[in-house]
């Protein structure tokens, strides 16, 4: 508005003073003045309105045989509608200013001049369609930039949110299998040491050593997996990340804390991605849990690793009879299985054997690492 006003103003100033003299004769012409001029205060509001008030002030004026340099209000009236209405708007309010320019160039020009005259008037006003018309298409193409640059920092945060979210939920599975693992052979070890104190004391003792052992790399492994532990610690070259190589260790722990189990490892895991290891190992290592926990003494435990160059197989048995649910309705440990196998687009089954037992099967599909997976069961 204060922009349109200073314009108005303007205009007013000017166009009255270049007619100084006919303003002293005829002071009636400051009312076409104000009729041509004081509309395009509301142009931005209502462009074709202003533009038909204006076009009516011109035509009263042309009935009466005046003519006054306030006119240039048409042009500045039709390139705001071609600045702020549609296309049809502009071509109505073109198809009045061209009517106009004739019926102007035929009373007003000179003798033999009417063509000269009315080529001129066009090329002007159709200069100020056109300038209104680039003036709407670059505030539409700066309206698109920014509401595309918004879109794009809504998603890029949505993106962050979610990746946040899946750290997290990462973090939740690795310490879930970190720390489940590591108490429940700490603690089968303690009770080990507990009832041979008295009979082999060197057997309590080295128990209790496999208890510091257990503590201190269940200690690395967290460290590890909160991001805190550095590459160049000694830890760190002590206890490298866990892979398919290490499985025969972590059976040798398991042994340990009281739980016979062997492993078949077929195929060569050499071409496996370090990643998918990792989630070969926590797989194993869950479910050895799982039997730690929930299956009575004696029972045995059986761990299946086939490797080829698109697929893992990995398949846990045990031949005891489980104590308790070893998937209770607020536990995070199959689940967290689940979304470990997923991870590869593969399929996750846990169950009950006919026969007595318990079974951990799953089957990862390296060609699809990285997708969401359905089949998980």
């Amino acid at each position: 508005m204060a922009v349109d006003v200073t314009l108005v103003t303007a205009l007013f100033i000017l166009t009255a003073f270049a007619v100084r003299i006919d303003l002293y004769d005829r002071p009636w012409l400051l009312v076409f003045q104000a009729a041509l001029l004081l509309p395009l205060l509301w142009r931005r509001r209502a462009p074709l309105a202003v533009f038909a008030a204006v076009a009516a002030a011109a035509f009263a004026q042309w009935l009466v045989d005046v003519q006054l340099p306030a006119d240039i209000a048409l042009l500045v009236a039709l390139y705001t509608v071609a600045a702020h209405a549609g296309r049809p708007q502009v071509l109505l309010a073109g198809a009045v200013s061209e009517a106009g320019i004739l019926m102007a160039s035929v009373r007003w020009s000179t003798e033999g001049r009417f063509l000269g005259a009315a080529v001129s008037l066009t090329a002007i006003a159709t200069a100020a369609a056109v300038i209104g018309t680039n003036m709407r298409t670059r505030r539409a193409y700066l309206a698109s930039v920014e509401d595309r640059a918004v879109r794009l920092e809504r998603e890029r945060d949505q993106r962050a949110q979610l990746a946040v979210a899946e750290e997290r939920a990462r973090i939740a599975r690795d310490m879930h299998d970190i720390v489940s693992h590591n108490l429940s052979v700490m603690i089968a070890l303690a009770d080990a040491a507990v009832f041979a104190q008295y009979r082999t004391p060197d057997k309590t003792t080295t128990a209790m050593r496999q208890v510091a052992d257990s503590g201190r790399q269940s200690l690395t492994e967290m460290r590890r997996v909160l991001g805190i532990l550095r590459a160049d610690e000694p830890d760190a070259l002590r206890h490298p990340i866990p892979c398919i190589a290490q499985l025969q260790s972590l059976l040798d722990q398991v042994r340990t804390a009281g739980l016979p189990a062997r492993l078949r490892l077929a195929g060569d895991p050499s071409h496996v991605p370090t990643a998918a290891q990792l989630t070969v190992y926590r797989l194993v290592q869950e479910a050895l849990t799982n039997t730690l926990k929930h299956t009575p003494p004696g029972t045995r435990v059986e761990v299946r690793v086939h490797c080829s160059p698109e697929t893992i197989t990995i398949d846990v048995t045990d031949d005891g009879r489980t104590s308790q649910d070893p998937d209770p309705p607020h536990g995070h440990g199959i689940p967290g299985m689940r979304e470990r196998t997923a991870a590869y687009g593969g399929t996750l089954r846990a169950g009950p054997l006919p026969g007595g037992g318990w079974r951990v099967s799953a089957h990862l599909d390296l060609s699809t690492a990285g997708t969401a997976g359905t089949g998980a069961t």
